[in-house]
């Protein structure tokens, strides 16, 4: 069937819809910048409460920004740590998993009925028709039949090794590319291939060697 053409009034509307989103993670990415140099203070008995609530503040934010696709809040994150050290890693881990969690818990509440027609009106008709397949089906089936319809042999096998594969994308440097943390589990939310108590157990530990680095080898580990 031939695809029929697009309006100009019809690209225009996408077009803004596109740039809206590219200024929002822009904005995202400005604030999680400024976050992070606001933190760079110096700790001194006059402003001892002012830095504990700025640290408190930032802790919060940070688990917002992270949970945002294409966004490094991370950088919040390792800020925090190599200004308090130890002392904050318990208080950063809970942070970067609220945000992880909270990313997924959303793109769980996502319909898929609201995802196709989010991609129809993009126009990306082959993803919005492949949704429309998997939706009626259950998490297995689901994945049976993402892996039997797949023709390459790598997609597959990441499907079979989907939570191994989640605990690698979210710790590969550069993930800022494929969404970050945040997109990262917000796709795997809005997939469906994911279990919440799966989603949790891999992100508890996918999340953990960089406190455990920090522990064992002191804020020196970050430098190198």
């Amino acid at each position: 069937m031939k695809q029929r053409d697009l309006s100009p009034a019809t690209l225009w509307h996408s077009l803004l819809k596109i740039s809206f989103l590219i200024l929002l993670i822009i904005a995202a990415n400005f604030a999680s910048d400024w976050i992070a140099d606001v933190l760079k203070i110096e700790l001194r008995p006059s402003n001892e409460d002012f830095v504990h609530r700025t640290v408190l503040a930032s802790a919060i934010l940070y688990a917002f920004l992270i949970a945002i696709p294409f966004v490094p809040g991370v950088e919040i994150g390792l800020t925090l740590i190599g200004m308090f050290g130890p002392d904050i890693i318990l208080l950063v881990y809970l942070s970067t998993f609220t945000g992880l969690m909270t990313a997924f818990i959303i793109g769980r509440c996502i319909s898929m009925v609201a995802l196709v027609r989010f991609l129809k009106s993009f126009h990306l008709l082959k993803a919005s028709r492949l949704l429309e397949s998997i939706e009626p089906l259950k998490m297995d089936d689901r994945l049976a039949f993402l892996v039997a319809s797949t023709p390459s042999r790598l997609i597959p096998f990441l499907l079979r090794h989907r939570y191994v594969a989640l605990a690698i994308l979210v710790n590969l440097p550069g993930n800022i590319l494929i969404g970050g943390g945040g997109g990262i589990s917000l796709i795997a939310g809005t997939s469906r291939l994911f279990s919440y108590a799966g989603f949790l157990t891999t992100i508890v530990f996918a999340i953990s060697p960089v406190p455990l680095a920090v522990l064992l080898f002191g804020t020196e580990f970050l430098a190198r």
